[in-house]
């Protein structure tokens, strides 16, 4: 499995990266079956949040380190190297550019799009 990752690099150039996550096999609700696990990662808190069609956020950096797991919808992001990404139902992207030029997002079509956000410690 794979994530996309927003960072800014020391000029405050936002980039993506693609980042593979690695599991194991572990016993992680006994009697049930094994199942693969990555690492945990700690978390401050989360929060579902809805982008509303025709959404569109220009230039900014994120408020804070957080993960958004998109479940419904699609969005378009492009950071500051000129990259545009789409996000769907399924994607994750862990935003770091917290200082920097920041990134565009936008709703693509007419749905909402519909995502689980966890704040991660700074």
């Amino acid at each position: 499995m794979k994530y996309t990752n927003i960072f800014a690099d020391e000029e405050g150039d936002t980039h993506f990266r693609d980042v593979g996550i690695e599991f194991e096999s572990v016993e992680f609700a006994p009697p049930a079956p094994s199942v693969n696990l990555s690492s945990f990662t700690p978390a401050t808190q989360y929060a579902f949040c809805v982008f509303p069609s025709g959404w569109f956020g220009d230039w900014h950096p994120t408020p804070r380190k957080q993960a958004f797991l998109f479940l419904s919808g699609e969005m378009e992001v492009r950071v500051s190297d000129g990259e545009e990404r789409r996000f769907g139902a399924g994607s994750v992207v862990l935003v770091e550019d917290t200082a920097g030029k920041g990134h565009v997002s936008r709703v693509v079509g007419s749905a909402d799009v519909v995502t689980a956000v966890i704040q991660l410690p700074d």
